[in-house]
């Protein structure tokens, strides 16, 4: 499996309803979309949560990475691209990916990315990560995502709730206007 994400910075005095419209114009197109885990449709408003800006930043869970690619050849990705610009796009192996069958209920999501050390024990990061994800399930998420990127040695924690948690200053913290999902 690999996530990925890109993310749309906005003007402090961009309309976000714009946004809002947009996802829930484009939002079901990618309803059923093969070997997709699942697409959050995710949005952050300046002073919201704490966000510092206004962003678009869709997540993906993809099962299998080629279809990412797919994904980003296609159409759709280009009209994104024609409408907002040519977006940064990370992408981590997936360490570990719990999924509630209660998920198409997600309204929050939050995003930590972390920096991993150099020369860390990444067998051990690992199971750190795979146990934070568990736990956010038992504290009530609807999925929780764990992975790395070994080029920029970060880690990501996603994860989706129905109700904003409580974070720390470090994550991001979103609004879900659609979740696309696998038949």
């Amino acid at each position: 499996m690999i996530a990925m994400q890109y993310s749309f910075t906005l003007p402090a005095d961009y309309d976000m309803s714009i946004i809002d419209r947009r996802i829930r114009d484009k939002g079901p197109l990618l309803d059923g979309f093969p070997n997709l885990g699942f697409k959050a449709y995710l949005s952050a408003r300046t002073s919201e949560f704490g966000s510092r800006d206004n962003l678009y930043a869709p997540f993906y869970l993809w099962r299998r990475p080629e279809r990412a690619g797919d994904f980003l050849c296609g159409t759709g990705f280009q009209a994104l691209t024609r409408a907002f610009g040519w977006p940064q796009v990370k992408t981590w192996i997936v360490w570990e990916a719990q999924i509630s069958p209660h998920i198409a209920a997600a309204a929050f999501a939050t995003r930590n990315i972390l920096q991993t050390e150099p020369h860390a024990p990444l067998a051990d990061l690992r199971r750190a990560e795979s146990a934070e994800a568990e736990a956010d399930l038992a504290a009530g998420a609807l999925a929780s995502v764990s992975g790395f990127e070994p080029t920029t040695w970060t880690r990501i924690r996603f994860s989706l709730w129905r109700e904003p948690p409580e974070i720390g200053d470090d994550a991001q913290t979103y609004r879900v206007g659609h979740m696309s999902l696998a038949r």
